[in-house]
């Protein structure tokens, strides 16, 4: 994890990883196949070590899923910071990745769901803080994709679409939209009043 975390998957050699780690160049391959098939597998273990959305202290989940999902977005760069490695090597499997290796990573992010988003969004449909009349694994989707490259760009300059970085005293009112945005799609609606 560390090596693909520093050279990015497109700039990390086997032959540098297989030297690392002591052992032959044709090892690696003999257990992984190939480079895509070693990156999978640090992909998969590092996005297994970090935390679910429900990981979150208890008092904050407690205060419901808005209240977690915000805990979550303000911490992103100290979250990251502090085991940068793993945070690393998930957003380089989103982003320096050919499509031939972004399949197997998606099958694994919808099989495993090492982030619990599914259980999340269950979560707040219980509480009655998202909608029931759209499919959970779809609203389940959307966080997924939406809140990591919101995170994305809080984390990296690079992944920022001149939204954060370009005015940081901005930083918490982004956030602050970006969960009214996405409670205006996923949080149930206030029924329409009758016209006239």
């Amino acid at each position: 994890m560390r090596h693909f975390a520093e050279h990015g998957y497109r700039g990390g050699r086997v032959e540098d990883i297989a030297s690392e780690v002591g052992v032959a160049k044709g090892t690696v391959f003999l257990d992984f196949g190939s480079k895509e098939g070693l990156f999978l597998e640090a992909y998969q273990a590092a996005v297994s070590r970090l935390p679910a959305w429900l990981d979150a202290p208890t008092e904050i989940v407690e205060a419901g899923f808005w209240a977690t999902l915000n805990f979550w977005l303000v911490r992103t760069e100290e979250f990251i910071d502090d085991d940068w490695v793993p945070n690393r090597v998930a957003m380089i499997g989103r982003y320096d990745t050919g499509l031939g290796l972004r399949r197997p990573i998606d099958r694994f992010m919808r099989s495993e769901d090492p982030f619990g988003t599914l259980e999340f969004v269950e979560y707040g449909v219980r509480r009655g803080e998202l909608r029931d009349d759209v499919d959970v694994e779809m609203i389940a989707s959307m966080l997924d994709w939406l809140a990591e490259r919101f995170q994305d760009a809080l984390a990296s300059e690079e992944l920022d679409p001149g939204l954060i970085h370009r005015r940081p005293e901005r930083r918490g009112m982004r956030i602050k939209e970006f969960l009214e945005v996405l409670r205006g799609g996923i949080a149930p609606q206030p029924p329409e009043e009758p016209l006239g």
